[in-house]
């Protein structure tokens, strides 16, 4: 049986990690942390991990590409975008003669994963604005501090699935402040993932460009257009070796199969750079 290990219970790492491995006889090993989520697959006590990369809204979560550059040596096996849709989630109150109602004015915090209340900014202005907010592990770990503190008005930004975990209830869905709020995620370990196949193939890599050589990055990007290879994302992230030094993530759209990535990258290495390719993978879209 595959082990996939990833955040808590409940967040979105959870529904899309099922969307994913839908039909597949799968094992997950929730963790609070993702530094823990990691080192579970580092230290072989899963097959994978799952790992929130990007967001529509949020770009970058610098902190889960700094882990795979630097902490772990994990391979990218696929990638794949699922929706994020966000919740506010607590406890309806009771009315005095049947039936239950929401009474923001009485919420007075509001718990989520900092990446997902950046998510519901404008809603929280708009609608709880006098509300305190806390920045948790996940959005998982908020709704499960919500409901161990009844009576506190007290509220999380979470998932449905989430909600119905912990016997909570969603107080206003959809509260993302834009429809088209999506997240990438990549899967990383040892094997190659074999479960779903994809006509979209994807390879992702860092290069490191030589000191003291005016434009190289131009060079760099050259190497790319001149044979036609698109690419969907470049970033570049510091070194932490040295303060100005850079390195530059570049995701391409093509396998490492193809007989144009071999020669781009002999000719990228020719001009002094450092070349180390973190997978090359499948990539799915959510089709719900």
């Amino acid at each position: 049986m595959i082990k996939v290990a990833l955040l808590p219970q409940g967040s979105v790492s959870d529904e899309a990690a099922r969307y994913l491995f839908a039909g597949t006889e799968v094992e997950m090993s929730y963790h609070k942390l993702i530094a823990d989520v990691f080192l579970s697959t580092a230290n072989g006590h899963s097959d994978y991990s799952v790992i929130p990369i990007e967001n529509t809204i949020e770009g970058s979560v610098s902190l889960h590409m700094d882990w795979i550059v630097h902490e772990v040596d994990l391979p990218i096996q696929a990638e794949w975008i699922y929706p994020s849709v966000q919740n506010l989630i607590g406890r309806l109150e009771e009315l005095s003669g049947g039936g239950q109602t929401v009474d923001n004015s009485r919420i007075v915090k509001v718990l989520s994963h900092p990446v997902a209340m950046a998510q519901c900014l404008q809603y929280i202005r708009e609608k709880l604005p006098h509300a305190d907010l806390e920045h948790v592990s996940s959005t998982a770990e908020a709704v499960r501090i919500v409901r161990d503190h009844p009576n506190s008005g007290w509220a999380a930004i979470g998932t449905t699935i989430a909600a119905a975990n912990n016997g909570l209830d969603v107080l206003d869905k959809g509260v993302t402040d834009h429809d088209n709020n999506y997240t990438r995620f990549l899967l990383v370990g040892e094997k190659p993932f074999t479960d779903r196949t994809s006509e979209k193939q994807k390879t992702s890599i860092l290069v490191t460009l030589p000191e003291d050589y005016p434009g190289a990055l131009h060079q760099l990007l050259s190497v790319f257009s001149w044979r036609r290879i698109n690419l969907s994302r470049i970033e570049s992230r510091p070194t932490k070796k040295k303060l100005g030094n850079y390195y530059f993530i570049i995701d391409i759209e093509m396998s490492l199969d193809s007989v144009l990535l071999p020669a781009a990258f002999a000719e990228i290495e020719a001009l002094g750079c450092q070349i180390r390719i973190l997978g090359s993978y499948p990539s799915f879209t959510y089709e719900g």
